[in-house]
């Protein structure tokens, strides 16, 4: 839903709030596939980080919407994510974005991912995570 606070003086979400929406997206779907951002801080000492994003806004989302942001992971590699996500307002794209994600040690360095986790994260490659917000 976006809310008030996601807007600007027209009740246009304002541009950068798409990457909040896309991040809890990515959340969302690591937790649905058992990974948890906080365990690998803590457990393995390794966070994502945004490397690379593109954006398309085709349409902008108002005040009150019902969003839901669509995430296909395209390719998993030894430390890095290739992703996909669409904010879409019922059957209609508002924004489309790719993404490299980088997996890091807490120092910033970049890091392998754990294999459990690759390994969960190409089981689920190809398919389409949906979080409405």
């Amino acid at each position: 839903r976006v809310y008030y606070e996601d807007t600007d003086a027209a009740g246009i979400v304002y541009y950068a709030n798409y990457l909040r929406f896309a991040e809890r997206a990515r959340t969302e779907l690591l937790r649905d596939l058992g990974i948890e951002n906080a365990q690998l801080m803590e457990q393995q000492n390794l966070a994502f980080a945004v490397k690379r994003c593109s954006m398309d806004f085709v349409k902008p989302a108002k005040l009150d919407d019902l969003l839901t942001v669509e995430t296909r992971l395209l390719e998993v590699g030894g430390a890095s994510l290739s992703v996909d996500q669409r904010v879409r307002r019922g059957a209609t794209d508002l924004v489309r974005m790719e993404l490299k994600l980088a997996c890091l040690s807490l120092d910033g360095r970049p890091a392998r991912l754990p294999a459990a986790v690759k390994t969960r994260l190409e089981e689920f490659r190809g398919n389409v995570h949906s979080k409405k917000q």
